[in-house]
């Protein structure tokens, strides 16, 4: 049998067998976020006025629907689902498929694996289509067996199974984002960042026009747009995920196109030859080199977001002026419009900093790809020792962010003080160099896991994941002050606010020197590549 597809069965089956436990975590995680929601919202909010008041502080913090989308009816567990899971559980999904596609096909290539795959039966286009298939099905998994866990766990059956469709969706459509940039890409790093990329830019984009109050048709431009629109438990609109389908279908054309014309082990954007003499004589320099195309690509992507939070912190007035709950509580004198615009800018901060963070997780985490691709040892032989290698790599690790917040911070900071909204620029930068202190923590834990367990790269990521739940979605789950204090972003103090406590501040601080010590320690003790 011959054909460019020939294989693909087999393929398809022994990829899923050996790959589709890795697609579990995102099943999981994103049921779970689903499924809770429906089970927690009687406890949490037992009557109406719990409800409103949850109303009022959604629509008094903007900043939250730049992250979930708006919310259309909180007054019910299925609409409070809804605005709680649709943005945020899209937005994993599309992590998870993105991740499945390119590690069935790009990695493959850099690994030597789609060589040995090769030699053997195996038509053009059978790993292409196969990693196709894994992410197709990996979306649908999601999204199924989301709709059919929140529905039984009372939620109504339409409306779960409409927001597992927009899971659903959503991975299809950066399926076949992942398939495109894997031609594109000179290697698996590359084709995963630029598919994230576009993903960060689609769901910031979303959320900015959204909480902008925008004209209608704007919404249409950005693909993560259709699916809020489908509004779950408000109109249950299921005809905005056709458009979905049909650029799915564009992208994995595109996707074989590309394919076509490129050569194998090398991506269509070819990357450009190094110097004919290396110039590099520390590891610091070497460190900063590695990961320079990555550090100026998030310092640009930090200047963009400096100006949406910028503009949109300019804005916050006049949002909560038009939200009715917010004038309610207004009136009552239970807060003043300086303290919602500070709340506001230390919330933005905070999310600032869990974005920043997976820059300098990203940097930590390649140490250990690097190790097991064993080039490590060759520069540890030539720099001198391991000391000077890890701490040269963490240093950048933690520079890049703190460059990324300080970039955020000037321009939010410029903006918002010429808008005259009460807020001066050197509360909104303050608050921005103090909230680098916890991102630094939680790029620490990911120091401590490749220096001591490199095996669970995995748990690198804690620290992002667990800042992110408790400092985004925490709140809204009622939960105590205990429980938010986990994250090292609760104790980041509030410049505008009358008095600061520097107590935990001082506490994370010193956890991010621990954690950094400890995974550099543990480093020089243990054998390479284990």
């Amino acid at each position: 049998m011959r054909g460019p597809l020939v294989g693909t069965k087999r393929l398809v089956g022994a990829t899923l067998k050996h790959d589709g436990r890795k697609l579990a975590p995102w099943i999981l995680i994103v049921t779970a976020l689903s499924v809770s929601s429906i089970l927690i919202y009687d406890f949490i909010f037992p009557n109406l006025q719990d409800r409103q008041t949850l109303a009022a502080a959604v629509g008094g913090n903007p900043a939250m629907g730049l992250i979930f989308g708006p919310a259309h009816d909180l007054t019910t567990a299925d609409g409070f689902n809804a605005w709680r899971s649709l943005a945020l559980g899209g937005f994993l999904t599309a992590i998870g498929m993105t991740f499945a596609v390119t590690r069935n096909s790009r990695l493959q290539e850099d690994s030597g694996q789609a060589e040995l795959l090769a030699s053997g039966v195996l038509g053009r286009y059978s790993r292409l289509t196969t990693a196709m298939i894994v992410g197709l099905i990996g979306s649908f998994a999601v999204g199924f067996i989301a709709a059919l866990g929140t529905w039984l766990s009372r939620g109504d059956f339409e409306t779960s199974f409409l927001l597992g469709a927009t899971f659903t969706a959503t991975g299809f459509m950066f399926t076949g984002v992942a398939a495109v940039t894997s031609q594109l890409a000179s290697d698996a790093r590359s084709a995963n960042s630029m598919a994230i990329g576009t993903l960060g830019v689609l769901f910031v984009a979303r959320g900015f026009l959204y909480s902008m109050k925008a004209p209608t048709w704007t919404y249409w431009i950005v693909p993560l747009g259709w699916m809020t629109e489908t509004k779950p438990a408000f109109t249950n609109n299921w005809w905005p995920l056709l458009p979905a389908l049909g650029l799915t279908l564009v992208l994995l054309g595109v996707a074989f196109a590309l394919q076509r014309g490129r050569d194998f082990g090398f991506g269509a954007i070819a990357p450009k030859p190094g110097p004919e003499h290396g110039t590099i004589r520390t590891p610091f320099r070497l460190a900063v080199r590695l990961n320079r195309s990555t550090l100026i690509a998030w310092t640009i992507g930090f200047v963009a977001l400096g100006f949406v939070f910028g503009f949109f912190a300019t804005s916050v007035p006049d949002l909560l002026g038009g939200d009715s709950a917010v004038q309610n509580i207004l009136a009552a004198g239970a807060t003043t419009p300086a303290e919602l615009i500070s709340a506001f800018t230390v919330t933005i901060m905070s999310l600032a900093g869990i974005v920043a963070s997976i820059s300098g997780v990203q940097i930590v985490l390649k140490m250990r790809t690097d190790e097991l691709d064993d080039r490590v040892e060759p520069i540890i032989v030539a720099g001198g020792s391991r000391v000077k290698y890890y701490l040269s790599n963490v240093a950048v690790a933690l520079i890049g962010p703190a460059v990324s917040m300080l970039v955020a911070g000037l321009i939010i900071g410029i903006i918002a003080h010429s808008a005259g909204i009460g807020v001066s620029f050197g509360d909104v930068f303050a608050q921005a160099v103090l909230t680098i202190v916890a991102t630094w923590a939680v790029i620490g834990i990911s120091v401590l896991v490749v220096g001591a367990r490199p095996r669970l790269t995995i748990a690198g990521w804690a620290g992002v994941l667990l800042s992110f739940v408790l400092t985004v979605l925490g709140p809204s789950f009622k939960l105590p002050n205990w429980a938010l204090a986990v994250s090292p972003f609760w104790h980041v103090p509030k410049v505008a606010a009358a008095s600061q406590d520097w107590v935990g501040f001082i506490v994370v601080a010193l956890v991010a020197c621990v954690l950094i010590g400890a995974g550099t320690r543990a480093f020089t003790r243990r054998d390479l590549t284990r």
